[in-house]
C-alpha cells in the first residue's frame, strides 16, 4: 500500500503514488541520462523525430503499449493491443524505442473515450475498457512471475480481478498543488514527466467532495489574495491544498501545506472555509518549508475543528489525523480485508501478527477471528493510533508496538510468544530481506501477503516458496483507470 526503500512513513504507504515496476518497461524520459548513438545493438538505425508504423502486441507493467520495430522493443503511451498505431520517436537507448502516438490506424475493440486529461498521472488506462484493465492487472502479475520465476510460479492460481460495480468517485483523498498559472490560479496535478501544473475542474477517480474542496479554497485564496507558493523562485505561502472526505460521515479534513508557519488572515480564511464549505469539520496546517518534491513537512498543527476524522471499515471504526495512512479506496478495502479474512482462515486459537501495521486497519478488522493479535509499525505515532484505534473499538486482543517486525518476531518467539497466523502488508519495496529470513525461519502455518507491487511481490516469492506454496494470487482493483495493482497471496506450508 511505496516507493523508496523505507519503512512505510506516518503519511501513508509510500507511494502508494510513485511507481518502482518499471525495470526493463517504460521508463520516463530523463531518467536514464544522455541518449547513445542512435545505431544500436540490434543494428536498428532510428533517429528521435523519426515517424513509424507499429503494431502493438501487449501491454507493458505501467500500461503503455508495447510493439516492435525491426525485433527492437517500443513503447507507446495510450497504445492498445491489436492497434497499428502511426507514431512520433521521442527516445532511443541502445535497447530500446520510445515513441508517441500520431494517428491510430486501426482501433481496439476495447478502447473507449477517456474523460479526463491524460496528459497528467492517474488516468493511464482510461482509455482501456474496463472489462480489459482488469485482465490487465491480472495480467501484470503474470509479467512479474515470469521475470521473476519463483518456483512452481507457472502453476499459480492467478485468479480473475474483483473490480468496482463503478469504478469512479472512489479516492478519498485529493493532494492537489496550488500555483499562479498564467495570471490564474489553478489547483490541479502536474505534466507527466514535468512541473507544468493542469488545472482540473474534473478528476472522474475524485470523490466529489474533494475535489469540490480543493476547488472552493482555490477561490477563497484567490479572492483573499493570498500569497501563492512560486517554485522557481521558492517564495509565497500556500504550496498544497489536501482534502480527505469520511466515506461513512461525509465529513472532510482539509489540510493547507504552507511554505512556513506563517499563514496570513487564517482566521478570515477558517471563517470563509466554514461559511462556504459546511462539510469541513477540520483545518490543519502542514509546515514544509524546504524546496524539495515531498509534499508533507514534519510539523503538522490544527488551526481549527477536530483532530480527526473517522472512517468505518467491516465495522471497525478508525480514527484519521491528516497524515494517518488510509487506502484510498474505503469501498474496495473492505473487499481487500475481507479477501484477507477467508484467505488466514483463523481460529480463535490462533496468535497473529499483524507486519507493517500502520494504524492497525488490518489486525484491528481480522482480531475477531483470531485470539491474540500483535502488530507493529516503525512509526510510533503510528502504533499510538493503533493503540487508540483498537481501544476505542473495544477490541481486547490485540496490542501494536514500535519496531520492525524482523526484530520483535523472534524476540517474541524467543520469550514463548510463537505466531500461527502472519499478515503482510509493506510498502512497494516489499519485504525487508530480513523480514523474509525471519518468515523462512519462523515459518508460520497461516500466512498472507497483501501486495501493492507485483514485481517486489515476485522478487520476495523467491525466498518464499523454499517453505511454502502459493495457493493463489487474487488481484484487486483498489485503484481503477490507473496501471497500479494490488493482490493477495494465501500461503500453505510444504510437506517435509
Amino acid at each position: 500500500m511505496a516507493e523508496e526503500k523505507k519503512r512505510r512513513p506516518y503519511q501513508g504507504k509510500p507511494g502508494k503514488g510513485g511507481n518502482n515496476q518499471n525495470r526493463g518497461k517504460f521508463v520516463p524520459r530523463g531518467t536514464r541520462g544522455p541518449r547513445r548513438d542512435n545505431r544500436t545493438q540490434q543494428n536498428v538505425e532510428v533517429n528521435v523525430g523519426d515517424k513509424l508504423l507499429i503494431t502493438i502486441k501487449r501491454l507493458g507493467i505501467n500500461g503503455e503499449g508495447i510493439g516492435y520495430y525491426k525485433r527492437k522493443i517500443t513503447f507507446i503511451p495510450g497504445a492498445l493491443p491489436d492497434e497499428v498505431v502511426d507514431v512520433v520517436v521521442t527516445n532511443v537507448t541502445e535497447k530500446f524505442i520510445e515513441a508517441r502516438i500520431r494517428k491510430i490506424k486501426q482501433r481496439s475493440p476495447q478502447r473507449v473515450e477517456p474523460v479526463d486529461n491524460q496528459e497528467v498521472g492517474g488516468f493511464e488506462l482510461e482509455h482501456l475498457a474496463y472489462d480489459g484493465q482488469l485482465e490487465f492487472k491480472r495480467d501484470v502479475i503474470r509479467q512479474a512471475l515470469e521475470k521473476y520465476k519463483p518456483e512452481g510460479y507457472e502453476q499459480f492460481d492467478l485468479r480473475p480481478t474483483i473490480g468496482m460495480d463503478e469504478p469512479d468517485g472512489y479516492r478519498n483523498k485529493a493532494q492537489f498543488p496550488v500555483r499562479e498559472v498564467n495570471g490564474q490560479l489553478a489547483v490541479g496535478m502536474y505534466k507527466r514527466n514535468s512541473h507544468d501544473l493542469v488545472d482540473l475542474p474534473k478528476v472522474s477517480t475524485q470523490h466529489p467532495a474533494t475535489l469540490k474542496v480543493v476547488r472552493k479554497v482555490r477561490d477563497i485564496l484567490a479572492d483573499m489574495e493570498m500569497p501563492i507558493y512560486n517554485e522557481r523562485k521558492n517564495s509565497g505561502i500556500v504550496k498544497t491544498l489536501i482534502a480527505r472526505v469520511s466515506e461513512t460521515t461525509g465529513d472532510v479534513q482539509l489540510t493547507i501545506v504552507t511554505n512556513g508557519k506563517y499563514l496570513p488572515s487564517a482566521d478570515e480564511l477558517i471563517a470563509r472555509i466554514n461559511q462556504e464549505l459546511p462539510e469541513v469539520v477540520s483545518v490543519h496546517q502542514n509546515i514544509n518549508s524546504d524546496k524539495t518534491s515531498l509534499v508533507w513537512g514534519e510539523d503538522t498543527k490544527l488551526l481549527w475543528g477536530s483532530e480527526y476524522i473517522t472512517e468505518t471499515i467491516n465495522g471497525k471504526t478508525f480514527k484519521l489525523s491528516p497524515r494517518a495512512f488510509l487506502q484510498l479506496n474505503p469501498r474496495q478495502t473492505q473487499r481487500l480485508y475481507n479477501e484477507a479474512i477467508s484467505a488466514l482462515d483463523l481460529t480463535q486459537a490462533d496468535k497473529l501478527i499483524d507486519a507493517y501495521s500502520g494504524v492497525g486497519t488490518i489486525g484491528i478488522t481480522l482480531a475477531d477471528h483470531a485470539g491474540e493479535v500483535r502488530g507493529m509499525d516503525t512509526v510510533p505515532e503510528a502504533i499510538d493510533d493503533a493503540n487508540e484505534n483498537a481501544l476505542d473499538n473495544g477490541v481486547k486482543n490485540a496490542a501494536y508496538y514500535t519496531g520492525a517486525a524482523e526484530d520483535l518476531i523472534p524476540r517474541w518467539a524467543n520469550e514463548g510468544w510463537v505466531a500461527d497466523a502472519l499478515v503482510v502488508d509493506p510498502p512497494r519495496t516489499g519485504l525487508d530481506e530480513e523480514l523474509r529470513l525471519t518468515i523462512l525461519d519462523t515459518q508460520p502455518d497461516k500466512f498472507v501477503y497483501v501486495s501493492c507491487n507485483a514485481s517486489t511481490l515476485a522478487r520476495d516469492l523467491v525466498d518464499l516458496t523454499r517453505v511454502y506454496n502459493v495457493e493463489y494470487i487474487q488481484s484487486i482493483d483498489m485503484f481503477p483507470q490507473t496501471a497500479r495493482w494490488e493482490g493477495i497471496v494465501k500461503f500453505t506450508k510444504k510437506t517435509k
